[in-house]
């Protein structure tokens, strides 16, 4: 462990790093839930838990071999939301669109794994304005919230007549809603009380509930509604991956390769801010930047990230990124890559479990989406109003298009296109860095085939 992990170097022990382990898989565990009930609607939930069961214990793996940082990774939460809204819009009229969204993933992995190779992908993460990044982080955060309210009920679509949508309050009939409101209640105040896992054991304990509202007949399974009775009869199987794994779609990419592309780079864009803004956080809370503010081996640690995200792709998952909640590990001691190791082992371990985790509904899940959308929103805080119009406008767009138009991938190009042109108007345009006018240039490109309709 010693030789390995370097643990006498960092002032830890094996006790201390095990512990910190379990606990960051303890506030990610979520994921495992969470995850096959969003893409679960455009893809075998069974194929995709196990996928994101396995992909992210091999990318905690290589984290903690390669980089030697106590960094969990698994799906990421709002990537996989855009993952399914891209299935069920741009691509709605498509076989098995989950197909052209991994290979999506795979080449955005791909890109990854050449822009750490070459030191690229620090540097542009450089040349975005920082009100942006904060804004983009806050967008998300209500977008990934408002998909927990959506999957609960709280809010309901009206599909009008004329085509159009609104949304207004769900039903306090309906137990979902109410399970989801007691357990967005419980999560809270389990936090506040500084319990450890106290994500997972919101869910737990919604689910739990939702039992309860099963046999005593309130929840009634039918009309879209599941049993939230585990299936053990089935025993333990892998047969399920074989519905999601190396599932690709080449010849669709090379027959639409502009709208390809705009998928891709939404991809690319997003996981870029979620990435090293994680990873910064985390090790800053561990103390592992230098005095400079800066990150050592922050090379290693990406290049693990992207591995990670192409085998998710090649298992069938969304896209596989460094997890937030990778700080309680280090609040609870965590200071080397020992801490990943046993995070990976009980994403493996966790395989055993199959059967529970499918049974817990979107109902249970949501008050997790609603918990983590509020620390991700946290990052509007940062935000400088006072700043250069453009940056604020800029932060802005990203904030208010995300949520409203139910899409990560427009935020981020109103967030861009709006933040390029205020520059250009204002007369400084020796600001705007040549990335950032390739960037404007991509989604300028994917508004004309928005507008001519062109596939």
């Amino acid at each position: 462990m010693e030789r390995f992990f370097h643990l006498k170097e960092h002032n830890t022990d094996v006790k201390t790093e095990v512990i910190a382990g379990i606990t960051t898989f303890l506030t990610m565990a979520y994921i495992l839930a969470v995850n096959p009930n969003i893409l679960g609607a455009v893809m075998d939930r069974s194929g995709v838990f196990i996928a994101t069961a396995v992909a992210s214990a091999i990318a905690t793996f290589i984290m903690a071999f390669y980089a030697n940082y106590p960094i969990a990774l698994s799906a990421g939460l709002g990537l996989n939301a855009y993952f399914v809204i891209v299935c069920q819009t741009e691509l709605k009229d498509v076989a098995n669109p989950f197909t052209i969204c991994l290979t999506a993933v795979l080449v955005e992995g791909l890109i990854f794994i050449l822009l750490s190779f070459f030191k690229a992908r620090e540097q542009i993460i450089n040349v975005i304005p920082m009100n942006l990044k904060n804004g983009i982080s806050a967008g998300i955060g209500l977008f990934v919230a408002y998909i927990g309210l959506q999957s609960a009920g709280i809010v309901q679509f009206i599909w009008q007549d004329n085509g159009g949508v609104l949304i207004q309050l769900g039903s306090f009939s309906s137990p979902q809603m109410v399970l989801a409101l007691i357990g967005f209640i419980i999560t809270v105040v389990l936090v506040h009380y500084d319990m450890k896992g106290a994500v997972l054991v919101g869910i737990l304990a919604t689910w739990i509930l939702g039992l309860i509202a099963e046999f005593t007949g309130w929840y009634q399974v039918g009309n879209g509604n599941y049993s939230l009775i585990p299936d053990f009869s089935t025993g333990f199987q892998l047969s399920g991956i074989t519905l999601t794994a190396f599932h690709f779609n080449f010849s669709w990419v090379a027959s639409h390769l502009v709208q390809f592309v705009a998928i891709v780079f939404s991809f690319l864009y997003v996981d870029i801010f979620d990435t090293v803004g994680t990873i910064v956080g985390v090790a800053d809370k561990a103390g592992l930047l230098d005095k400079d503010g800066k990150l050592p081996k922050v090379g290693n640690v990406l290049m693990a990230d992207a591995i990670g995200t192409v085998t998710g792709a090649c298992l069938g998952t969304s896209t596989i990124t460094s997890f937030v909640e990778s700080s309680a590990g280090v609040a609870a001691g965590g200071r080397t890559g020992l801490t990943a190791f046993v995070t990976g082992i009980m994403f493996l371990l966790s395989l055993l479990l199959s059967p529970v985790f499918l049974a817990i509904p979107g109902f249970a899940t949501a008050p997790a989406l609603v918990y983590v959308g509020m620390l991700m929103v946290s990052s509007a805080k940062k935000i400088d109003f006072e700043s250069d119009i453009a940056d604020t406008v800029g932060a802005y767009m990203a904030m208010l298009m995300m949520p409203l138009c139910y899409s990560i991938a427009t935020g981020i190009m109103f967030s861009i296109l709006t933040w390029v042109l205020i520059k250009t108007f204002e007369g400084k345009v020796k600001e705007i860095h040549p990335v950032m006018w390739i960037i404007f240039l991509l989604f300028a490109i994917r508004i004309c085939t928005l507008v001519f309709n062109f596939q």
